[in-house]
């Protein structure tokens, strides 16, 4: 397929183009939902615009567990629905959609007691895995296994002996929950949708009662524009209740902010061939595979404080310490953790004060005459909620609209990935690229490697690695800030890369590397690089700050501490 760069000169294009014509459908937030509700949209043909007021997925949709997974834990409070759509978007994901992407993960589940445990949670692993192979689309993962304690140590050798009496492995899937959001919004821009990101709607246009589009500011360049479209679609998630206050409506439903935290750590802190999941008093915590990290989490506590930074506690840290070392041979301690990152789910808030309580299930309604309001669900099953977006908008349309397509639309970077998978150590020759450096580049950027190639063609020292970072390539600095809309150095560093969690120093001995790399394409100077690094520099010490500190309160108070990234 044709692909679309998110670069500067496309989207200051995007921001005019959609203020010159009326849209069929403007999409405001641009985390997976709303990126996803643009896809749906344009591949129906519809003229689509989509805004962000930050980056692409700078909420929520960039700091999840990571995962593209049914919601086991789902079948215990006997959601069957849930889990069944969940189930075949992860193979949709795994065999067609994003192969590039979404990759198989192993699980592996400690037994503490014998007999009913494992007939019980067996059987539940056993349904799961019956609801995917059902649904066809199930095939790309292993099946379940049962195995004794002998051989659960010895794929997992952390474990300590006394933590569990036998196991369960069952298969999973797992993605880079930012790149993977970046990618959606490539492959609306490609099928037509005009994006802009840095693009803040600062209210609502009316006529009587009727949204008929939005006043959007240019955070970037501070231009203020009139967008009018048929029909709006509020995806703002967390932000869902304060966006629905522009119009000044009371909504038909609110959405609660849940804080879940993680911890990043290196590979060899945890010794295992494969990932865990324990059972806590309150919900599961993952111990997640992740490239040359392990990811642990996660935390479900109500949080009202700011949504733009959530912020760990010491608490937060020390939580998931305690319930992971609880099984581990060999504790891990604060000086093994090289990220953490606080993220806050969109929940439908209902009778239960207990956010775990709270539903995952999602909600679409017209909250008003032109605006369509999207709240709820879960990442793994974004698609279905996009599609009951433009279904629900489409309702306001005067046109025929055709239905649905993006079962059968392929991200950018999955159509020829296999192709390429298969002949990677031919791609390696060519380049002169180790090919553990040409995987690294096809698991991220599928087919579209070839363009991060060129940049390296063009400039072979963009082919050497960071020296702080040496997992990622200087070309793929360049491209975030050319093809993927980063436009500030917090962006290319937190959310295009993961940096800023997968190294000790939090990425601050790459900040001025990578800012000497975008600035060219960005059109900054050396004053405009300096106050980028001193910003991210200054972002990195709040959060650490922040994570020093008792409860939630002090926290906040420490990471707002930084202030937001402005360009001038």
């Amino acid at each position: 397929m044709r692909t679309a760069a998110l670069g500067p000169a496309q989207r200051a294009e995007a921001l005019a183009g959609m203020a010159e014509h009326e849209l069929d459908v403007l999409v405001v937030g641009g985390g997976v939902v709303g990126a996803g509700t643009a896809l749906d949209a344009a591949t129906r043909g519809l003229a689509t615009g989509l805004v962000e007021a930050r980056d692409w997925a700078s909420g929520t949709s960039s700091r999840s567990s990571k995962l593209i997974h049914g919601g086991l834990r789902y079948l215990e409070m006997l959601d069957f629905a849930l889990v069944r759509e969940a189930l075949k978007e992860r193979g949709l994901l795994l065999e067609r959609l994003a192969p590039h992407l979404v990759k198989p993960v192993p699980f592996l589940y400690p037994l503490r007691h014998k007999g009913w445990e494992r007939f019980y949670a067996g059987s539940g692993v056993a349904l799961y895995d019956a609801m995917s192979m059902a649904r066809g689309h199930g095939r790309g993962l292993p099946a379940h296994r049962h195995l004794t304690r002998r051989h659960a140590l010895r794929a997992a050798p952390c474990l300590k002996k006394d933590a569990l009496v036998g196991a369960l492995q069952y298969y999973d899937a797992q993605m880079d929950d930012a790149r993977f959001v970046t990618t959606l919004v490539r492959t609306a821009a490609a099928y037509g949708a005009k994006a802009a990101n840095r693009a803040r709607v600062t209210g609502f246009l009316r006529e009587g009662e009727r949204v008929v589009g939005a006043r959007v500011q240019d955070v970037e360049a501070g231009g203020e524009y009139e967008i009018r479209a048929k029909q709006v679609v509020n995806a703002t998630g967390v932000w869902t209740d304060d966006t629905q206050a522009m119009v000044g409506e009371r909504g038909q439903f609110h959405v609660r902010a849940s804080k879940g935290i993680h911890l990043v750590v290196p590979k060899d802190r945890i010794h295992s061939a494969t990932g865990l999941i324990l059972r806590t008093e309150k919900s599961v915590l993952f111990v997640i595979p992740w490239g040359r990290h392990w990811i642990v989490g996660t935390t479900d506590t109500g949080w009202n404080l700011d949504k733009a930074h959530p912020a760990a506690s010491s608490a937060d840290i020390d939580y998931l310490l305690e319930h992971v070392n609880s099984v581990l041979a060999v504790p891990l301690t604060r000086d093994d953790v090289e990220g953490v990152y606080a993220g806050l789910r969109p929940l439908l808030a209902g009778e239960s004060d207990a956010t775990s309580k709270l539903s995952r299930e999602h909600v679409v309604a017209h909250a008003v005459p032109g605006l369509v309001v999207v709240a709820g669900g879960k990442y793994t099953t974004y698609r279905v909620m996009a599609k009951d977006a433009v279904d629900e908008a489409v309702h306001g349309l005067d046109l025929r609209v055709a239905e649905s397509v993006t079962e059968e639309v392929p991200l950018l970077g999955a159509e020829g990935y296999r192709a390429l998978w298969n002949a990677r150590a031919r791609t390696a020759a060519r380049t002169g690229l180790h090919v553990v450096r040409v995987e690294h580049l096809l698991n991220r950027y599928g087919s579209a490697t070839e363009e991060v190639l060129a940049l390296i063609a063009a400039d072979p020292s963009l082919g050497e690695p960071l020296h702080a970072a040496d997992d990622y390539l200087r070309a793929e600095i360049v491209y975030a800030a050319s093809h993927e809309g980063a436009r500030h150095l917090d962006d290319v560093l937190t959310r295009r890369t993961r940096i800023s969690i997968e190294t000790f120093d939090r990425g601050t001995r790459s900040a001025r590397e990578a800012a000497e790399l975008v600035a060219p394409v960005l059109g900054w100077e050396q004053d405009r690089i300096e106050r980028e690094v001193q910003h991210y520099e200054k972002r990195v010490e709040a959060e650490r700050e922040s994570q020093r500190q008792p409860d939630d309160l002090t926290a906040d108070a420490a990471r707002l501490g930084a202030p937001d990234v402005v360009p001038r």
